[in-house]
């Protein structure tokens, strides 16, 4: 990502079911060796079923749309796939003519950080690439003929990108509405009579063991590398070992108030930072008063913060400040890309050194304003109430990691490499299907109904992942 590259190369989808076997085969194995999860449990798995039955049977073509909370999702649904359906077909004597299994939809960037070999085991997965940001015409012609024409199913994140929380939905895309329309659309032009369905799933993750020692143990950790004062860790930790000995209750107290206190010590640190050396002024509050209340006043400030972070990038990139966190950071993403993986690239031997050089140059600076995009990235669902609302370990957990990212980011540590604060569990919900098809009518009518049939499918969506939490 520091060297300006040729364009990124659309990575087509090469189903191959004996790879598909041999991964059922060891999924097992990858799921304990390299992620926290020892158990997927699903619930509704017989609505599940029945649609795969009549998929098969040439009655549907359905996509399912799954929550994504966070890089082990796909793991998880893999689990669901290779296990818990069959064994449910099984037990309703419903008998699949071929693998259980899903056409993936997942983001042309994940083999940049993830490896070369994940586009390898996506590609022949059946997987299919889109590029997010852009109008990704190949990605978007190889998903639409995939749920039109695949194999399988199809599965995407409507969400676009992880958002590290359990139970918070992050504003859906209308991408999956749109594909689900176009489906519709071929199928009647095609003659066919197969019913287009959206089924929303939820994921949502919980501790086996409540992991309140490796939280107090990340948290101080954090404190540390933030620069907090000796004495105030040491206060707190006894008030955590005091805490530990009258009632859990007290312990998720003082765990809280040092929550509250390292993310204000942070704000204030990325405050200053982007004060003095990138002369930006902040906002905070609409340019009233701050809250009263100390949670809403620390998403007050944050929500000023990350505008002004995106701003950075944005400006470098002569971007304008439309739209969602979200779909900002899509296209300062998109534009960093197009100065790394450029077109006048393709032919990169024919380059003179001064160039290859120049272009070198371009593409590193994208890349250090994309790091800002990058912060801004993890805190796009994160509010000022979603530990004080419910206190569990699994959202101190969760806000904590989110916390750990940026600092590593910061530091210039591996994101990747995550702190494993203890073994996890998936519940896997399944939702309610949608109907595209009996909505079909009005997208067809004219171009301002099929904006709103798309925009009313997407609302529909994500009130039903919504209420899967």
């Amino acid at each position: 990502m520091y060297q300006a590259q040729p364009p990124l190369e659309f990575i087509a989808p090469k189903y191959n079911p004996q790879f598909l076997r041999l991964t059922h085969l060891l999924l097992p194995l990858w799921m304990r060796a390299q992620t926290s999860l020892t158990k997927v449990e699903a619930e509704n798995v017989e609505t599940l079923v029945d649609l795969y039955s009549q998929f098969q049977a040439g009655k549907i073509r359905f996509m399912l749309a799954f929550r994504h909370p966070k890089t082990d999702d796909p793991i998880a649904l893999g689990y669901l796939f290779s296990r818990i359906v069959p064994e449910v077909a099984r037990h309703k004597g419903i008998k699949f003519t071929a693998p259980v299994h899903a056409h993936c939809i997942y983001d042309r960037g994940i083999p940049l950080w993830a490896g070369a070999h994940m586009g390898w085991i996506l590609q022949y997965l059946g997987g299919t690439p889109i590029q997010r940001g852009k109008a990704d015409w190949t990605g978007l012609r190889s998903a639409r003929d995939l749920f039109a024409n695949g194999a399988f199913p199809m599965a995407a994140a409507p969400e676009g990108a992880t958002n590290g929380l359990s139970e918070i939905v992050s504003p859906l895309e209308p991408g999956i509405s749109q594909m689900a329309f176009w489906c519709a659309e071929d199928l009647q032009k095609a003659g066919r009579t197969e019913q287009v369905v959206i089924l929303p799933v939820g994921i949502k993750y919980s501790y086996v063991t409540e992991p309140w020692d490796a939280i107090n143990d990340l948290l101080t950790e954090l404190e540390v590398k933030s620069g907090l004062k000796s004495e105030e860790l040491g206060v707190r930790s006894e008030e955590l070992t005091s805490s530990t000995q009258h009632s859990a209750l007290s312990t998720q107290h003082s765990l809280y108030s040092r929550l509250l206190r390292l993310a204000e010590h942070l704000l204030s640190i990325m405050e200053n930072f982007y004060t003095k050396f990138y002369h930006c002024k902040l906002s905070t509050n609409g340019g009233a008063e701050l809250p009263s209340d100390k949670n809403e006043a620390i998403a007050a400030r944050l929500r000023a913060l990350l505008d002004v972070i995106l701003q950075v990038a944005e400006d470098f990139f002569k971007l304008q400040p439309k739209g969602s966190l979200n779909d900002r950071c899509r296209r300062v993403e998109q534009a960093g890309w197009n100065c790394i993986f450029r077109e006048d690239f393709k032919d990169i031997k024919t380059l003179s050194v001064v160039e290859k050089g120049l272009g070198n140059r371009a593409a590193l600076e994208a890349n250090m304003r994309m790091w800002h995009m990058r912060v801004v990235e993890s805190f796009v669902a994160v509010t000022g109430s979603y530990v004080r609302e419910n206190p569990t370990p699994e959202r101190f957990a969760e806000t904590l990691l989110i916390l750990w990212e940026m600092v590593t980011r910061i530091t210039e540590g591996n994101t990747s490499r995550r702190p494993n604060l203890g073994k996890q569990k998936a519940n896997i919900i399944i939702g309610t299907p949608i109907s595209v098809s009996d909505r079909y009518s009005e997208y067809k009518e004219s171009r301002s109904g099929a904006r709103l049939a798309v925009a009313d499918l997407t609302k529909e969506l994500q009130v039903s992942l919504e209420k899967l939490i």
